[in-house]
């Protein structure tokens, strides 16, 4: 069955509403809960990030200007806490050599240059410049992390070799350039993965059943036990 992306993203909305994401106060808390959910699920994060509300550190500045011993036991929850401290002070180190530690002044720089300048700090990736850059900066610049990569090789909506930056373009092509509608839609295929699309799916009771592949298998081989 051939489906748009528009369809999809119809299908996901009408069954599961809103997702109100980024769930955040300041947009400094969003390039820094992007950097605290590598490799971890976003309850993690939100306990790390507590930790810095009730110690009062959280702002660029406040953090730049403390002791990395005392980031790390703060964001310990986030797991990988000393890789990460070292990742948000690179990016913090950027914030305040490029654009003297004004964050609103980092994210009004063009898209592509901010995105290429973001990529060439130590643990930025692509999925965490984009979560940046759509996010925080709210530019329409599609996010690609795991379960988006997984629910479109699954339903057969993209090659199974399609890198990062194939599955982006296929979004970016295919749907109209709108940061709030790329948002909810990248919310929204997150939710059909922490819900359904597992590393052992639960098809059946997932709202895109209906666009499986002919023959019922989504589970890419690469995927399998």
């Amino acid at each position: 069955m051939t489906v748009t992306l528009d369809e999809v993203y119809q299908q996901l909305y009408e069954d599961l509403g809103p997702q109100n994401w980024w769930p955040a106060e300041s947009a400094f808390e969003v390039v820094l809960g992007a950097v605290l959910v590598q490799n971890t699920a976003w309850r993690n994060v939100e306990k790390a990030i507590e930790n810095l509300r009730q110690s009062e550190l959280l702002s660029a500045r406040a953090i730049y200007e403390l002791p990395p011993e005392e980031l790390e036991e703060l964001i310990r929850p986030a797991g990988y806490f000393r890789m990460k401290t070292r990742r948000i002070r690179n990016l913090l180190d950027y914030v305040f050599t490029q654009h003297e530690g004004s964050l609103s002044a980092m994210l009004k720089v063009d898209t592509e240059t901010l995105r290429e300048e973001l990529l060439q700090i130590n643990g930025i990736g692509p999925e965490t410049a984009d979560s940046i850059l759509l996010y925080a900066a709210e530019r329409p610049v599609f996010v690609v992390d795991t379960y988006t990569n997984r629910i479109l090789k699954r339903h057969g909506w993209i090659e199974h070799e399609a890198d990062y930056a194939t599955i982006q373009a296929h979004f970016q092509t295919h749907l109209e350039a709108d940061a709030q509608l790329y948002n909810e839609f990248h919310a929204l295929l997150v939710r059909i993965g922490n819900l359904y699309c597992r590393k052992k799916p639960r098809c059946e009771e997932c709202p895109l059943v209906k666009w499986l592949p002919e023959d019922g298998i989504c589970t890419p081989p690469e995927e399998e036990p």
